[in-house]
């Protein structure tokens, strides 16, 4: 007998996949946020991503896949990798992680709707328009108290820094969709290629603070950032990503912080103000309105007139 998930509609199983993105990248910003502004340089935090799933996948790639798929891989790791952990890590160094929740997770819808609109003509779908206005006008008010606050001086640098991380984000998306390499697989070949690459000029080169650190601060890191958050959640992105659509799959990363929010509360005993509550409700259905299937929108708004 099949199992439930195996007769699920790819859409449901690219919602789902999309979901434990959200789950975990809920938590990356927090942890990422704490390594920064504790022992860890950026430049740790990457090694110990790359480290930890370059170790465990390289076997697996070597095996499963062939010297001539090795290029397009190489280029995947340097954008949906090297790139995105580089950049994000040391945005983390300036600006909270409030920021990143606007700035990554409402930039890489942003990104991917430019990009694709720019590949198609400018010809995008009125539903995915108005959807990426309703998240990113949720993650403003979500945001509002940290973004327009007195900041420090360099927080500037941080979200610029974010931005280019979520521009990063975005093209590997859109080229693991148009190359349509197997989620596995480009996860793999992005750990490998990372690890090969990166740790040797890291290890010569680069300034590094592990060795003050203490054990359960580096256990934390390692598996967050090398088997949650390089693994599972690109793994689950990449696969919603094909299940759903590149737009779609982006624009549900929109509800990272809605949920990092409502997790402070739960969890914390955090405040949310008004501003957040109304925050998480306008994101919550721009990200529901981005992730359902182009047209809709008409078809519920056309049945409710009749």
């Amino acid at each position: 007998m099949r199992s439930r998930f195996v007769e699920l509609s790819d859409t449901s199983k690219g919602l789902l996949a999309a979901l434990v993105v959200v789950i975990c990248w809920s938590g990356f910003n927090i942890v990422s946020r704490f390594g920064s502004t504790a022992t860890f340089t950026p430049f740790d935090l990457a090694a110990m991503r790359y480290g930890v799933s370059g170790a465990l996948a390289l076997p697996f790639f070597l095996k499963l896949v062939p010297p001539r798929e090795w290029p397009r891989h190489a280029v995947l790791a340097l954008v949906g990798g090297l790139g995105y952990g580089l950049l994000v890590y040391s945005g983390f160094a300036f600006a909270p992680s409030a920021h990143a929740g606007v700035f990554v997770n409402g930039g890489i819808p942003f990104w991917t709707v430019v990009i694709v609109a720019v590949m198609a003509g400018f010809h995008v779908a009125r539903q995915t328009v108005i959807a990426l206005l309703l998240s990113s006008a949720g993650l403003v008010l979500i945001g509002f108290q940290s973004l327009f606050s007195a900041s420090a001086q360099d927080e500037w640098i941080g979200d610029g820094l974010f931005l280019a991380a979520a521009l990063s984000w975005a093209v590997f998306g859109l080229l693991m969709r148009r190359w349509q390499i197997r989620p596995q697989l480009g996860i793999l070949g992005i750990a490998s290629f990372s690890l090969v690459t990166y740790m040797p000029i890291y290890l010569l080169w680069l300034p590094g603070n592990i060795a003050n650190a203490g054990w359960g601060e580096i256990g934390l890191q390692a598996v967050y950032q090398g088997i949650i958050a390089a693994l599972l959640a690109a793994g689950m992105y990449s696969y919603a990503n094909q299940k759903i659509g590149a737009c779609q799959a982006s624009m549900m990363l929109a509800l990272v912080p809605a949920f990092s929010a409502i997790g402070g509360w739960l969890i914390l005993d955090e405040a949310l103000g008004i501003t957040t509550v109304i925050g998480i409700v306008v994101v919550s259905l721009g990200a529901l309105l981005g992730a359902s299937p182009p047209g809709s929108m008409a078809r519920l708004l056309s049945s409710g007139l009749r």
